[in-house]
Formats: structure tokens, sequence, C-alpha cells
């Protein structure tokens, strides 16, 4: 089947076009005013207050694999820009017996996933990252009251072509 060049040209323009207006959020520097921020990304999918600063949080869950934490101080400019679904930050971020469910949401944002499992009482938040191109699972434990009880990661064999061959 052949299509027109003009039509190819269209659609790829099209595509661009939509490319262009989603800017990466962990790309916005620090010193960036909070008006600048929502022109250049658009709307966060949370925000949270935390004391003098407000947390834009852009997320790519469910099946995507990053949240974007742009922290803004008093005076609206952004102090800080953290991937925060990085395997090497999790061990020093999660606070065990500590984080309660609002610390994990400020944190990781609405997780792909929440489950329970026979072994404990309570549930499982699950969120998709990659770890060097690798697919990985991070599980989050909560326990009736909402504290974080425990932690762990591993592979997210949706894309282990071993797993799913019949």
């Amino acid at each position: 089947m052949t299509r027109s060049p003009r039509l190819m040209v269209a659609g790829l323009a099209a595509v661009l076009a939509l490319v262009a207006g989603c800017a990466d959020p962990a790309r916005i520097p620090a010193g960036t005013s909070r008006a600048d921020v929502l022109q250049k990304v658009g709307k966060p999918t949370s925000v949270y207050a935390m004391g003098a600063f407000e947390r834009l949080q852009y997320s790519r869950a469910p099946m995507g694999t990053e949240v974007t934490n742009i922290d803004v101080d008093a005076s609206g400019k952004v102090v800080s820009v953290v991937q925060m679904l990085d395997e090497a930050r999790f061990g020093n971020d999660i606070q065990v017996g500590t984080w309660r469910e609002s610390d994990v949401l400020r944190n990781y944002g609405r997780p792909e996933e929440i489950s329970r499992v026979t072994s404990f009482n309570g549930t499982v938040w699950q969120w998709r990252y990659l770890a060097v191109n690798a697919h990985r699972l991070l599980y989050v434990y909560l326990d009736p009251q909402g504290v974080v009880q425990r932690y762990h990661v591993g592979d997210d064999l949706r894309y282990d072509e071993r797993a799913t061959r019949e």
C-alpha cells in the first residue's frame, strides 16, 4: 500500500507538533518561574503544599516509568527537579515505619496498581520504572493504618520474552 508523500509529511508534522508541546519536566532548570513551568510542560498530575514549598508532580503512570517532582519556593521559582523512580534513590528516600500513604503519594504519585497478598496484612502499591533500560517494579507495603512497613523491587516480567513464550 502506497501513501502519498503529502499525507505522510502532514502526519509527521502533526506528530512533531504534539511532541514539541510536551516538554520533558525533568529538563526544567532551577530558577525557572512556576508560570514558565506550567507553560512549558503543562498542568501537573498532582500539586502538594509542603510548608514554604509547593511540589508540582508530573507522573507518567500508570504505563509510564517516570515521576518528576518539581519543587517551587515561596517566590515562585524552581529550586529542585527530581525524577523519583530511580532505584538508587529508594533506600535513601523510603522511610519504613515512618512514611504514611500521603508521603508515598507526595514522592511517587499514584501507583500503577494496588493489590493484596496473603503474606501481608495491608495493601501493596506498585510502580513501573526503568533501571539501565531494564523494566522493573517498585513495591511498597502499607499496613491497615497506612504506614509503610517494607518495600522491594523486582523485574517486570511483562517485558521478558522468555516469560511470555508459551
